[in-house]
């Protein structure tokens, strides 16, 4: 039995932040779903878990509050029994009740006392199985732990349990308890030889826009090169005062005080290279067509129950990446936050994917990620009420928080089972009720949502319309000339039919 001190690491501010953020209401945990294609097996799965993401120290670290601040404490008594668990769905044992099954779990909080994970392995009535994965924010951001998830997986079924990386005799002997240079070697081994491949497309592709991340890293790491310093802390005092002036939005169903009860549902995968084909021919990125798509599936759920949806702006928190190349492997939180505008109230499918399309392009020029990214750890330093007065500042001002990241653009094998989809929701901090994410995998593209049932007791009802949404694009690529495509009044003569085709 090891008799070494106990690894103890003062969490950083920004991680405190996250991890003070918790609400009964709003929890702060990443919740996660990956569906096989079959049955996977349980006892494997917990090899390959103690074997890969064990290597990562903070999966075997409880999270310390105290007077002199946060800490990641080894948890002496670690045991990989006590977060991963195995369950058979309750009859019918289908899509609807995974989604019940993930909703309860996204309703309850993490133990304290242990490492702040878990995963549940889920088996269907249809013979297939499905594990659901909850982390606190505390321990990494999505892109950290996209990474740390496909850490698990492999190109083939039979690959080695291990990743082809064994384990050193330091971790082997106590459980990660030695020295931090000699894991920090063995976790840049692993990364380079098992999750490598999928950081480059993993940056490139979460981040709202280069621009965004090149001005973002310019504040963060060299402002003491910057051309022109005064410039920038002009630019970023005027986002500061943007975001303390910033009005609501408007006032929808899906705004108000959320309860501790959530739904979640996610849509049918749809085909990435028709997104990208469609947003070739409309001079869109694949975002723009997306968060598009999301805006209408919400104007058609808002006309649904009978509210009314002209000039209805809702703003969404979008998480933008700010790590620079080769730090993905890194956990923790490194990202900052930008206010997007979604222009549900405009009917047109074509004038609403251009105004989306305007205001992704006024955002690449924004400091905003690095303002809230200071913010986020101002915050994490600052006591607790004051903290509660930044966070409530952000979040009163939005309705959603929406996150699109990329997975693997080939298939993936966990524990030897094939993974066919997956889906993933960040936490909405404060009094947010509505989380929106779209996640890419192995050519196909899907949207997710998680709500407050108070608000939004029937979220399948939004997911259903988001490739309804895009396929009313689609239609006007096929069916109209190219060279009208560029002014929504043009075409609008003709949605009357294209509506009646989808």
């Amino acid at each position: 039995m090891s008799t070494r001190r106990r690894h103890r690491e003062r969490i950083s501010s920004v991680d405190t932040a996250w991890l003070r953020m918790d609400r009964p209401n709003n929890l702060m945990q990443i919740v996660g779903v990956l569906i096989f294609d079959g049955r996977a097996d349980y006892e494997r799965l917990k090899r390959t878990v103690a074997l890969r993401m064990l290597r990562y120290r903070r999966f075997r670290q409880i999270a310390a509050q105290a007077p002199t601040g946060a800490w990641w404490i080894d948890d002496a008594n670690f045991d990989i029994d006590a977060h991963l668990h195995h369950a058979l769905l309750p009859a019918p044992g289908d899509k609807g009740e995974l989604q019940k099954f993930v909703a309860e779990l996204a309703s309850v909080p993490l133990n304290p006392a242990r490492p702040r994970w878990e995963f549940h392995l889920v088996e269907t009535a249809g013979g297939d199985s499905a594990l659901v994965a909850r982390i606190h924010h505390a321990i990494a951001d999505g892109i950290a732990l996209i990474g740390v998830m496909d850490s698990l997986t492999d190109p083939c079924a039979d690959a080695p349990e291990d990743g082809g990386v064994p384990a050193s005799p330091d971790t082997a002997d106590d459980g990660g308890s030695g020295a931090q240079d000699s894991e920090s070697r063995d976790n840049d081994d692993f990364w380079r030889q098992v999750a490598g491949p999928v950081g480059d497309a993993a940056l490139s592709s979460a981040q709202i826009g280069g621009k965004a991340w090149e001005k973002a890293l310019e504040v963060l790491n060299n402002p003491d090169k910057l051309a022109d310093y005064a410039r920038v802390a002009g630019a970023i005092a005027e986002e500061a005062a943007g975001l303390l002036l910033m009005d609501d939005d408007s006032p929808t169903r899906f705004k108000g005080k959320p309860g501790t009860v959530k739904r979640v549902a996610w849509s049918e995968p749809v085909s990435l290279p028709q997104v990208k084909a469609v947003g070739r021919v409309l001079g869109c990125s694949v975002n723009d067509l997306l968060l598009s798509s999301v805006a209408g599936a919400l104007n058609n759920y808002l006309r649904e129950k009978g509210d009314p949806v002209a000039g209805v702006e809702i703003r969404a928190l979008v998480p933008v990446n700010l790590r620079a190349c080769g730090d993905i492997k890194d956990l923790g939180n490194r990202f900052g936050l930008v206010a997007l505008e979604l222009p549900v109230g405009i009917e047109n499918p074509l004038a609403r994917l251009y105004a989306t399309r305007g205001r992704m392009l006024e955002l690449k020029g924004s400091y905003q990620a690095a303002l809230t990214f200071s913010l986020l750890g101002a915050a994490g330093m600052a006591p607790m009420f004051v903290q509660q007065q930044i966070l409530d500042l952000l979040s009163g001002k939005a309705t959603a928080v929406m996150t699109n990241v990329p997975g693997p653009r080939e298939p993936r094998f966990l524990a030897g089972a094939a993974l066919k989809q997956q889906m993933f929701w960040v936490p909405q901090s404060g009094d947010i009720g509505l989380g929106v994410s779209i996640l890419s995998y192995n050519g196909k593209v899907q949207f997710g949502l998680i709500a407050d049932k108070g608000l939004v007791g029937d979220p399948e009802r939004i997911v259903d319309r988001f490739a309804i949404e895009f396929e009313k694009l689609l239609w006007l690529v096929l069916m109209e000339p190219w060279d009208r495509l560029g002014d929504p009044v043009a075409v609008e003569e003709g949605l009357g039919e294209i509506s009646g085709l989808i």
